[in-house]
């Protein structure tokens, strides 16, 4: 009886699997296909027990405790193709032995992702990432060729604002919070100082890019100040070994804008390029024939040449330049065709002239480790010019970094220090009361991934920064991923970050710098500590690959810097009012959801997103809503593809009532896209249609609100451009 009871108790463990009955140890060697060299620090993992390891100097492994039986295996390695393979343990015994090849292919399935540091898969990090890969960017360059925003607008989460109707600048707000508290890196370095003003996302092309890793609420741990609202990071494209690319795209649309692009990049095993040269032609449009712009007429030229250089140790480097030269001009449309007179005289325009060169080396350590070094350097010259004010300004910034990181067997460890700066002289002659501003920080960080049971990773870091202006700041990081099984994963993690103050305000209108006096002398840096949770759900029915996020977040940020009116005898120098930025006394806090369901089955496509954002400014009493932000957020997308050569989709937003400054609410609109591609040979065609029931701000009537020589404008909550269809050629050979 006694042997009865322990036969059945040890198989309704078996059966509960908390002990397996038949366990093995599985062990072997991963090497370079091409070499036969030990390839250190390359991940096994056995997908039915989430077990794993990571190669040692040697590169063998050890997987103990492991099930007898046929294992479904997935090794993998930066800059390799990624094995995925069953291997019968019944009759086949350990060691083996794995060849990875070199990665020679595009990533139709973005899993490795820099933003780590660490070059992990996106489902080992405890840090939710959002990945839009070379698919998605390859298809915006068909609609878009120019730019990025409307891609960046699709995800949930990520509001696009136009913040001027003469310029049509953009701000990026993520989880309801102002395109400041973002940080746009690229290629791990920061791309943008705060002179360059809501440009930025406006002056990068998909072409040149390979992927776009976002991480949304707090990522200072290892990207420094500014990551309060999160972090973008834009990688570049690399040559590939043996497969050159030439590409060409040619783009016209109805708002009357040309686009020529061009990408080009090949390598051998010791040298490498990639040049990327582009050009944006647009001209000024009055969509509501109110005799002012609507769209603005812009001339733009950008180039990025690398040079890489591979060492036989795995090591390699990178040189890499850039030139962005943009001229951007809107308002009067008799004076933009060079007819003023007097009673036609407004005018805003942006001339900018960025430099810039960056350096990257990398090179893999005989104990499974990698250091990496990094610098860039950026010379920005910007020229405003209106009909009542104009100032020119030249910024200087540069970046530093020296890091070490390495992957144990239930460690992923990086480390480092850098150091940051950034310049800013005014270029007389000018008429406004700003100074010259500088400052610099030096930054020392660590985070560790610790996977502590199977299902379990606990990511902890921490960064600490000194400021030469603002002081010391000490900035943790923690967020604990769980795999409940091969289906459903869940995160979540919170930290804390700073944004030193900046001159430059994305929403200011140029003509008002001339009134600028600066920060009151008592400011001080916007603090903020941010929470986010996820839940991931994959599975498959019916052939229907399925996933399900559902992801809450919380933002605080205290002490936030506002530009302030005031009239006052303590500013003798100036009879009409000035501003100047000042700490509010209570916090900026976003609050909210995002939830979205995708579902692929050969060649049908199906997306549904919804994002509820509570974002509120609680200095402000009276109207406490920060403006803006929509609440309610819908998203759908249909695409379907007819066979390799055609494809088409159909995508739709719905944007729910926003708050203006004063209070008052807005209309929520729709605003539907449908995109048609097809290929023929090696080229492939894009017609696309946006804002196809033409929702448009200025519909009713005219925005400009008098005196018409220097007029203003009210806040923009909707399109202003309406309808738009363009047509592209794409060429690659």
């Amino acid at each position: 009886m006694l042997k009865i009871k322990c036969l059945f108790l040890s198989s309704l463990i078996s059966f509960f699997g908390l002990v397996p009955l038949a366990a093995q140890t599985i062990s072997g060697k991963i090497l370079d296909k091409e070499t036969n060299a030990p390839l250190i620090g390359a991940s096994v993992k056995v997908l039915a027990t989430n077990k794993g390891v990571v190669s040692n100097e040697l590169g063998a492994f050890v997987l103990n405790n492991i099930p007898i039986g046929k294992l479904h295996l997935v090794f993998a390695h930066t800059g390799y193709t990624t094995l995925d393979t069953l291997i019968d343990f019944t009759t086949k015994t350990s060691p083996i032995q794995i060849s990875l090849a070199r990665e020679e292919a595009d990533l139709e399935e973005v899993i490795i992702v820099s933003s780590s540091r660490t070059n992990s898969r996106i489902e080992d990090l405890p840090t939710k990432v959002e990945v839009l890969g070379s698919e998605e960017v390859h298809e915006e360059n068909g609609i878009k060729p120019g730019n990025i925003a409307s891609l960046l607008g699709d995800i949930a989460g990520i509001q696009i604002q136009q913040t001027n109707a003469a310029t049509g600048n953009a701000d990026m707000r993520i989880q309801g919070l102002q395109g400041k508290y973002t940080q746009i890196l690229r290629d791990g370095m920061p791309l943008f100082g705060g002179y360059a003003g809501s440009f930025s996302i406006l002056q990068i092309p998909p072409l040149d890019l390979q992927q776009i890793e976002l991480v949304k609420g707090a990522s200072s741990t290892l990207y420094g100040g500014g990551a309060i609202a999160g972090m973008l990071n834009l990688i570049s494209k690399k040559p590939k070994l043996g497969k050159p690319e030439k590409s060409i795209t040619l783009n016209y649309s109805s708002l009357k804008e040309t686009n020529f692009n061009t990408f080009f990049s090949a390598r051998n095993k010791e040298v490498g390029y990639s040049l990327y040269a582009g050009t944006t032609q647009q001209k000024q449009v009055d969509v509501d024939n109110d005799g002012f712009s609507d769209v603005p007429a812009v001339k733009s030229i950008f180039v990025h040449p690398r040079f890489f250089i591979y060492g036989k140790d795995q090591s390699n480097l990178t040189i890499g330049y850039t030139l962005n030269y943009e001229d951007r001009n809107g308002g009067d449309m008799q004076v933009l065709s060079s007819n003023a007179d007097s009673k036609h005289q407004f005018f805003i325009q942006n001339k900018s002239l960025r430099n810039t060169v960056d350096l990257v080396w990398e090179k893999p350590l005989a104990n499974g480790g990698q250091m990496t070094a990094k610098t860039n350097a950026s010379f920005f010259d910007r020229d405003m010019t209106t009909n009542v004010f104009g100032m020119k300004g030249k910024q200087s910034s540069w970046y530093s970094e020296l890091a070490f990181s390495k992957k144990y067997d239930y460690h992923n460890l990086v480390m480092g220090i850098n150091f940051n700066g950034e310049q800013f002289n005014k270029q007389l002659p000018d008429s406004s009361y700003l100074s010259n501003d500088a400052f610099h920080t030096m930054g020392v960080f660590i985070q560790d991934d610790w996977k502590f049971a199977d299902q379990f990773t606990l990511q902890s870091g921490i960064r600490v920064d000194q400021n030469n202006q603002y002081g010391t700041f000490v900035l943790p990081r923690l967020s604990l991923m769980y795999k409940l099984n091969n289906k459903v994963t869940m995160r979540i993690g919170g930290g804390q970050g700073y944004k030193t103050p900046s001159l430059f305000n994305s929403e200011m209108d140029e003509r008002d710098y001339h009134y600028l006096i600066g920060y009151r002398n008592n400011i001080t840096s916007e603090k903020s500590i941010g929470f986010n949770y996820d839940v991931n759900y994959k599975t498959k029915i019916n052939g229907w690959n399925l996933t399900l996020n559902q992801t809450l977040f919380y933002n605080k940020v205290d002490k936030p810097i506002l530009l302030e009116t005031v009239i006052s005898e303590s500013f003798a120098c100036c009879i009409p009012p000035v501003f100047y930025y000042n700490n509010a006394a209570n916090p900026l806090v976003s609050k909210g959801m995002e939830s979205y369901l995708q579902a692929i089955k050969g060649p049908y496509e199906i997306y549904f997103g919804y994002v509820y954002t509570d974002a509120r400014r609680e200095y402000n009493a009276t109207h406490p809503q920060l403006p803006l932000i929509a609440k309610n957020k819908f998203a759908t997308v249909f695409a379907y593809e007819f066979n390799e050569d055609f494809r088409a989709g159909i995508e739709s937003s719905y944007t729910g009532t926003q708050y203006l400054d004063n209070g008052t609410q807005t209309e929520a609109y729709l605003f539907t896209a449908i995109m048609l591609r097809y290929n023929i040979g090696k080229a492939s065609f894009v017609l696309n249609c946006e804002n196809l029931f033409d929702k448009r701000q200025n519909k009713n009537g005219s925005l400009v609100i008098p005196p018409l020589t220097n007029p203003s404008f009210p806040e923009i909550w909707a399109p202003l451009d309406g309808r738009v269809i363009n047509l592209s050629m794409h060429l690659k050979w």
